[in-house]
């Protein structure tokens, strides 16, 4: 049974991040367990927990680029930008065209600067956004640049008799990037207001649903619950280089190899196929950024 390892888990409504590496130190045995990337307590989806020493490959999947399936409501402002908020506005937007509906997301598209929600986790001199929106205080947050590889809408939908408009989207874009944001910032745009009433996250990386486990399924087979292993999960999230015997040594050790001209992070393996390190070349050396495989 392997211990250490990477496990991509189906998320369900309701749930922090946290709540989730809570149920997994308790069936993995272990305390050693942290997730790479938070999801809403609203949102689905891939969440990706490390256990034991994978933990130390969080870093690199928190950086992955991710993508989303979400549903944009027109003609509702709320206090999160999304459904877990409180209404603050209603604006009819019946009248909102499907084509300024498209421009509008078009025009989010690409490198662009976005203000993160208030009601977020980042930290504004030294306390969370979310815990000062909480208590009242009106929350500043800097614009950030990001990247929205694909904003793709999927459905335009009227619901009958209702003044707001349904949105479907799917969405590839860097680490970093707020889909509420999205939702807030077109509804800005066509003056109706508008906020995220659905949110799936179908990928982190390489890393997607299809390879996603339940927490019922977890249940199942716990305490074996580790989906990727190290190397697999190395093998899958970095580009990849074979060391020889002695380069293997030598690595073990701390030691730097010799170039290759592989652009980095890079995972090495022995030639056995397990991972070793995580390295990165500079200054004409190829050195690790953490060693998976010590001496």
């Amino acid at each position: 049974m392997d211990t250490d390892g990477l496990i991509v888990v189906d998320k369900p409504a309701g749930m922090t991040s946290h709540d989730v590496v809570a149920r997994i130190r308790r069936l993995a045995k272990t305390r050693r367990v942290g997730h790479g990337g938070t999801l809403d307590p609203m949102a689905t989806g891939v969440l990706i927990i490390g256990v034991n020493r994978a933990t130390r490959l969080l870093t690199y999947v928190i950086g992955s680029e991710k993508s989303y399936a979400g549903t944009i409501r027109l003609g509702q402002t709320t206090i999160t930008d999304d459904a877990e908020g409180d209404v603050t506005a209603t604006v009819p937007a019946g009248d909102v065209t499907d084509e300024a509906i498209r421009a509008g997301l078009a025009a989010q598209t690409g490198e662009i600067d976005q203000v993160p929600s208030a009601v977020s986790a980042i930290k504004i001199k030294g306390e969370r956004a979310y815990k000062r929106v909480r208590e009242g205080e009106t929350v500043e947050i800097p614009a950030r640049r990001i990247t929205v590889h694909r904003l793709e809408v999927l459905e335009i939908r009227r619901p009958e008799g209702e003044a707001f408009v349904d949105v479907d989207i799917d969405v590839t874009c860097s680490s970093g990037t707020y889909i509420r944001a999205i939702a807030r910032d077109l509804g800005t745009t066509l003056g109706v207001g508008g906020h995220l009433t659905a949110l799936r996250r179908t990928a982190v990386g390489g890393m997607t649903l299809d390879t996603a486990s339940t927490l019922a399924e977890l249940e199942e087979r716990a305490p074996d619950v580790i989906g990727l292993p190290m190397s697999e999960a190395a093998r899958r999230s970095f580009p990849q280089r074979t060391a020889t015997e002695e380069e293997t040594r030598t690595l073990r050790h701390g030691g730097p190899l010799a170039t290759v001209g592989i652009e980095g992070p890079y995972a090495v393996f022995d030639e056995s196929g397990q991972v070793l390190a995580i390295v990165s070349e500079r200054e004409g050396r190829a050195r690790a950024e953490i060693v998976l495989a010590p001496a």
